[in-house]
Parts: C-alpha cells; sequence; structure tokens
C-alpha cells in the first residue's frame, strides 16, 4: 500500500481508504471486525465513518474492534463527521458550538478513543456562520480531541470562504475535502478541485465506483442484482445511475481496461488517484476478498498517456 499526505498536512492516509457506511445497515459487528482487520493487514490506514451512519452503529461497531484495548489504534487513521441530523429539535444538527461540542463527546465515546484524527463537517450549515463552526473546531484541536479538521459536501466558493475566515482568525485550516466523484460523477473538476488545489485540502472522494456502477455487475437491460446496494434503492434513484448515458460510458471503458490487463474497478480507482490533489479513494467493502480487490487497485498507476486515453472515452459524458 502506498501513502499520500493529506493536503498540506503533514497527515500520511493510504491511497485507498475503507467507508464504513455498511457497519450496522448491512454488516453485524464480527463481520465488521473482520473487514477492519483485514483492512490494517493490508495496509489500509483510513477508515472513515460519521456519527450518522446507522445512527452510531458504525462509529461503535469501529470502537468496539479498534478501540484502544484493542491494541490497534494507533495503527489507523479514524475519520468521522458530524453535522447531520442526529435528533429532533434545536442544535440536533449542523455546525453550531453547541452541537458540535455534543456530538464529539458522542463519537468519541463510541469509537472507545481519546482523540481523533480528522474530524469533517459533513454538510455545510447555512444558518450557522462558518466562524463559530472553526472556532468550535479550533478549541477541540487545541484540547487534543481532534487532530486534524476537514468539510463534506462544500462547495469550491464555501471552501475558500472557510479557509480565508480560518486565516484571517487564526484557526485551525480544513485539510480535507470529501465531495462525491467517480468517472460518472465529474462536478467537481469545475470549481471545487481547483479550490482544493489553491487552499491546499486533499479530496477524499465518496462513491468512487458510483454506487457500485463502476463495478462491471450492472448490465444494460438486466435486473438489479439481489443484495446490492442500488437493490434496495428507489426506482427513481436506481434509475439516476443505472441509465443508458452511464452504460454507454461503461461500454467504452470496459474493454479499455481489459486491454490493458485490468478490471473496470481497477480502472477506477487508478484513474481517480492519477489527479494529485486526490489523497485517498474511500470505498466500502463487505468482506475481506472485497477489500484486498480494493486495495490491490492501487498498484496500477496510470501513465500519462493511458490517463489521456480514458479522458478521452470520457469526454462523451458531462462533468455532472
Amino acid at each position: 500500500m502506498k501513502y499520500r499526505h493529506l493536503g498540506n498536512s503533514g497527515l500520511e492516509v493510504s491511497e485507498i481508504g475503507l467507508g464504513t457506511n455498511n457497519f450496522g445497515s448491512r454488516m453485524d459487528p464480527d463481520q465488521a471486525a473482520g473487514v477492519l482487520n483485514a483492512a490494517i493487514d493490508l495496509g489500509i490506514n483510513l477508515i472513515d465513518t460519521a456519527d450518522i451512519y446507522s445512527h452510531g452503529q458504525s462509529e461503535d461497531y469501529i470502537g468496539r474492534a479498534l478501540g484502544d484495548k484493542s491494541g490497534k489504534r494507533e495503527s489507523v487513521i479514524l475519520a468521522t463527521k458530524f453535522g447531520m441530523d442526529w435528533e429532533d429539535g434545536p442544535h440536533g444538527q449542523g455546525g453550531s458550538r453547541k452541537h458540535i461540542m455534543r456530538s464529539v463527546e458522542g463519537s468519541l465515546k463510541r469509537l472507545q478513543t481519546d482523540y481523533i484524527d480528522l474530524y469533517q463537517f459533513h454538510r455545510p450549515d447555512p444558518n450557522t456562520p462558518i466562524g463559530e463552526t472553526l472556532r468550535a473546531l479550533d478549541d477541540l484541536v487545541r484540547d487534543g480531541k481532534v487532530r486534524y479538521i476537514g468539510n463534506s459536501n462544500f462547495s469550491a466558493w464555501q471552501i475558500a470562504d472557510a479557509s480565508w475566515t480560518a486565516a484571517t482568525e487564526r484557526l485551525a485550516q480544513f485539510v480535507s475535502a470529501q465531495p462525491e466523484y467517480s468517472m460518472l460523477v465529474r462536478n467537481i473538476e469545475t470549481e471545487i478541485i481547483p479550490a482544493c488545489d489553491r487552499f491546499g485540502l486533499g479530496i477524499l472522494p465518496y462513491f468512487p465506483l458510483a454506487m457500485g456502477v463502476l463495478t462491471g455487475k450492472y448490465k444494460r437491460g438486466a435486473d438489479v442484482p439481489e443484495g446490492t446496494r442500488l437493490s434496495t434503492m428507489p426506482a427513481a434513484r436506481q434509475e439516476s445511475r443505472l441509465n443508458d448515458g452511464n452504460f454507454s460510458v461503461i461500454e467504452k471503458l470496459e474493454p479499455w481496461a481489459k486491454d490493458h490487463g485490468h478490471t473496470l474497478l481497477e480502472l477506477a480507482f487508478a484513474w481517480q488517484l492519477a489527479t494529485p490533489t486526490i489523497s485517498s479513494v474511500i470505498a466500502g467493502a463487505s468482506n475481506p476478498d472485497q477489500l484486498a480487490q480494493n486495495a490491490a487497485a492501487s498498484d496500477w498507476v496510470l501513465t500519462a498517456e493511458e490517463k489521456a486515453e480514458v479522458d478521452a472515452l470520457l469526454d462523451g459524458s458531462p462533468a455532472r
């Protein structure tokens, strides 16, 4: 496994990270522990979760497997998030100081740790000044409860605004951004990637496989396979991913990957890692074998010529 610095920070993360949104929703504690242990064995050190994932169960399962008593805590970079709808009523979500202080204590308890390596603001809060959010996060960094901070689902102007506010107020800076990005969803290329380049944030893309579409398991005109992530979603959500435009792109990419001795899944990861601003590609796994496939994908380093060829195949698909 190879490692990269997270943005301009000194934190080094594995090129392939483990997403744990399925812990609790589709996996029990023993299955989660098996995947986490396999990740460590493979050299994957970035474990990404959120308090909202299965309403705390994902963090709880990680804490059981990797808590201080396990002796494995220092082998991983624990990244979690706050800010989504945790409970009804005032301060049940968002970026207020009150919500942040309550959220971090809950996450620390569930994760069975004294500190969080990367604490990420899950989505922007239009009702709270970014200065209040950053000051609260800065306090957590100064107290040692959090080591680094990041954002998720921010627009380019919000990244710039947060960076300017932190710099002028001498507060801890965001070192990462977590947007959706894949060969099928490329809207961050126009503004977010340039903003992250300018302000020194490392990108941690989620849904790098477009919710499984870039694994090749879905075929045009075929039924959605049982047990897959999309099989549990409403028809409209399935159609937004499994449409003629996406299948046309896949039907060009899959044979190109095969001609180069690789799978579509491996191409999806390698193509993202060809962008220096991307620090780690976060992907879920339901078993150790699937995790090993994800980890092996980082072995393929696209040449400039190969990257240009793939980009040419994607020209027909809009950066949406």
